[in-house]
């Protein structure tokens, strides 16, 4: 490693920053050209703000349950309170104010490690050389290596244009200062789901369209039936096998046709399409990357393009569109070009969580692959409403899963479903990561009465003599 090595990097969401931040500490020279804010999409317009919007619609979810735990709400007068609202332009305004704090923690972080930050849109000139545009004009930049990190933007359809009022894609909808009355979410993957079910927890009437036979058709179905049925039980209207032909607005209706004819009215619509990667005007092709289905950016496990000295990291590459994989595929870049001792991403290791209530936390092996013969796996699956920490905090739905190989016991995978699931899942993450067997994991101690303790259970009962 050459403490000389310049590095230049092109967007600086997740996969950017922290891949500054790495080559920064090994000692190379950095430059990061970011057009759109620090943090990327993940800060500013995605991960941040969306679950920030999530915590107020947990805090209603939690409320809304309290009766059964013997909690009461009443008026200044004593009588019994009818409803709580929630005054959606002082939550919007919340959140956009943390995801530019969150930015501006970069923009320090990465100054005081001396990134070199500069303002304007990059593009490559060979796979060598970097010119980034702004007011002051262009600026030139030689690397010895570049890292892509352009992220992805909301997909759109001719026939579904937003307009940031009524008809809005994800990143448009911190701009809501009033209440919807009815929300109409097009799209059933996880970022559909997770906004139908913070509006609806957030006491808005909420209609999902989704084109396939049930929400989250990516996750594990057993963690999607339940999602569904607690929505629905939520007086959440799912429409499946509903497939979006359009959808417009007169004044303030907005209507959502399907191909079968049929019209669902709102005022107000979310689509939830997918992302397009952001890699059109960057000159990749010219400088000799390849770009893959959809334009996304063909990468190995290393983060390498086909272009000598050329990396890309994060949504741009469409490997997993998680800002934990972007910054791991951006250190991982980093660590292999510099020459620190590095590991390939394995996807088998990943934690993800899909911020529904209730939450869906997966990592390793899945259901499905269990089911279609890749790999032979013992699972089990123990529902949550038997969890004395459970029974004390009136959650009645959710479940615990592993998966585990036959011969050496190892767990492989697994999937909570459940409060706070994102957290619960770290243990099933080391148990996975470490090779570890069922009874390893169920020999180490948890707490009691506590929600981690069904993860010891489901362990407990994967044991053979």
């Amino acid at each position: 490693m050459s403490a000389m090595s310049r590095v230049v990097i092109l967007g600086g969401g997740p996969g950017g920053y922290e891949s500054a931040l790495v080559a920064a500490q090994l000692g190379a020279e950095v430059t990061v050209v970011d057009s759109d804010g620090l943090g990327g999409s993940a800060v500013l317009t995605d991960c941040v703000p969306s679950k920030t919007l999530i915590a107020t619609a947990e805090l209603m979810t939690e409320v809304a349950g309290s009766a059964e735990l013997g909690v009461n709400f009443h008026d200044h007068e004593g009588d019994a309170a009818t409803s709580i609202q929630v005054d959606l332009a002082r939550v919007n305004e919340r959140v956009k104010k943390l995801a530019a704090d969150q930015s501006a923690d970069i923009e320090r972080r990465l100054t005081k490690e001396g990134v070199q930050i500069v303002r304007g849109r990059g593009r490559l000139d060979g796979p060598e050389r970097v010119i980034a545009t702004n007011e002051a004009g262009e600026h030139v930049y030689d690397a010895d290596a570049i890292l892509i990190a352009t992220g992805a933007a909301p997909r759109t359809l001719p026939t579904a244009q937003p307009d940031g009022e009524r008809i809005l894609t994800w990143e448009q909808v911190y701009d809501i200062t009033e209440v919807p009355r009815k929300l109409i979410v097009v799209g059933s993957g996880v970022t559909g789901a997770e906004f139908a079910s913070a509006y609806l927890a957030l006491g808005i009437q909420v209609t999902l369209v989704s084109s396939r036979d049930r929400v989250l058709p990516g996750e594990d179905a057993d963690a999607a039936v339940v999602l569904e049925e607690v929505l629905t039980r939520r007086g959440m209207e799912v429409l499946s096998k509903s497939r979006m032909e359009s959808v417009t607005r007169s004044g303030d209706t907005v209507t959502v046709t399907l191909t079968d004819g049929r019209k669902v009215e709102g005022s107000h619509c979310v689509l939830a399409l997918g992302s397009v990667p952001n890699t059109t005007g960057v000159g990749l092709e010219e400088s000799g990357v390849n770009l893959g289905d959809s334009g996304f950016i063909s990468v190995d496990r290393v983060s390498r393009t086909s272009a000598r000295s050329v990396y890309a990291a994060g949504d741009c590459t469409g490997v997993l569109m998680l800002a934990s994989v972007a910054a791991m595929q951006g250190r991982i870049a980093m660590w292999h070009h510099l020459g620190d001792a590095v590991t390939p991403l394995d996807l088998k290791k990943v934690a993800s969580n899909v911020f529904t209530a209730p939450e869906i936390a997966t990592v390793g092996w899945s259901q499905q692959a269990v089911d279609e013969g890749e790999i032979v796996a013992e699972v089990v699956m123990l529902p949550l409403s038997g969890n004395p920490r459970a029974k004390m905090q009136g959650v009645h739905d959710g479940f615990v899963k592993l998966f585990i190989r036959p011969g050496t016991r190892i767990i492989v995978g697994g999937v909570i479903v459940g409060p706070r699931a994102s957290e619960l899942i770290h243990a099933v993450s080391i148990a996975v990561a470490e090779s570890l067997t069922a009874d390893q994991l169920a020999q180490a101690f948890t707490v009691y009465p506590s929600m981690s303790g069904s993860i010891a259970e489901a362990a407990r009962r994967l044991h053979r003599v």
